[in-house]
């Protein structure tokens, strides 16, 4: 009997062990229609917020993807060094979820393919998925380019070298601040 109750006491423990140190489901839905992001986890939305997908002549990829690797510090090697902070990598030819400072540009349709969000909500959601794993993180890209859909109209593209910008910048009429990817 005592045998038995503590095999019981055992089995309760060591369940409610392994359900604790489970693994969320994190679903990462990015609009480009809408320029929005909705972050799920385990079906529940946790966050939604404005993000930057690709301009014209620099598409973010649809379809669904695993974050292939995080870098906590980067900087684009195409884009002459533009700072791409906590970033989720989530294709083979570097498109990345990652936080900018050009927060007036979240909204719109102005990445070099990469999608942009503030750098407190890339922080977030950097953690979100480290602590819950790459594997148990899914990438869904869905929706219009606004700049096919007509929505990025305004915006022509010049040229910065700075560092810390990109080196084909997307500008509006008037604004002379460079973007990052």
């Amino acid at each position: 009997m005592r045998h038995s109750y503590l095999a019981a006491l055992l089995g309760a423990v060591l369940t409610t062990a392994s359900a604790g140190s489970a693994k969320a489901e994190v679903s990462i839905t990015v609009d480009k229609t809408g320029q929005r992001m909705a972050v799920t986890v385990n079906g529940q939305q946790r966050y939604d917020w404005p993000v930057s997908t690709g301009a014209d002549g620099y598409d973010t990829p649809g379809g669904s993807y695993r974050p292939q690797r995080m870098e906590r510090t980067h900087f684009s090697r195409e884009f002459d060094d533009a700072p791409m902070p906590f970033a989720i990598f989530f294709t083979g030819q570097g498109h990345a979820i990652h936080g900018t400072n050009h927060l007036r540009q979240l909204g719109s349709a102005v990445s070099h393919g990469c999608v942009r969000l503030s750098v407190r909500n890339a922080a977030a959601l950097f953690a979100l998925v480290k602590a819950e794993g790459t594997g148990n993180t899914h990438v869904q890209i869905d929706g219009d380019d606004l700049s096919v859909a007509g929505g990025n109209s305004g915006y022509r593209q010049t040229a910065r070298t700075r560092r810390g910008y990109e080196a084909d910048s997307i500008m509006s009429a008037g604004d002379q601040m460079g973007r990052g990817m």
